[in-house]
């Protein structure tokens, strides 16, 4: 998570994430996190965001995350770090690349245009439901 009040870290996945959400959560401090970050991005396109395959700044508020690992689920942390592997893939960029919120976003809804696009990368997210790009 990001010591830099400047740098937004988030998890590959949660790129997508923020683009589906509604503001639902695992719990309402979990959602209200989310929805802070959000509302910090479209403040602040220009802010800086370092993309990541570990917890991250979303996370922080996750009732699920114990010591930076995700214990949702057995084999929910490895799970979680393919989705990011597969976004980090997806968007030619390596764990830790830094860029503008505004650039970034720009790129994903390059990469990801469809349900196809998100499909196997969100195949078992809680979320699909209640999720924009799945609506």
């Amino acid at each position: 998570m990001s010591a830099n009040p400047e740098v937004i870290t988030l998890r590959a996945h949660h790129l997508l994430c923020l683009q589906g959400f509604q503001g639902y959560g695992y719990t309402q401090d979990f959602a209200d996190n989310m929805a802070d970050i959000l509302k910090r991005i479209d403040a602040e396109p220009e802010i800086e965001l370092e993309i990541i395959t570990a917890c991250d700044d979303i996370c922080s508020k996750c009732p699920h995350q114990v010591s930076g690992i995700c214990q949702r689920d057995p084999g929910s942390d490895q799970e979680v770090r393919e989705m990011d592997s597969q976004v980090l893939e997806k968007l030619d960029l390596q764990e830790g690349h830094r860029g503008k919120a505004v650039n970034l976003i720009e790129l994903l809804n390059q990469k990801f245009r469809d349900i196809s696009d998100i499909k196997d990368v969100c195949k078992n997210c809680d979320w699909k439901k209640k999720c924009m790009h799945f609506i």
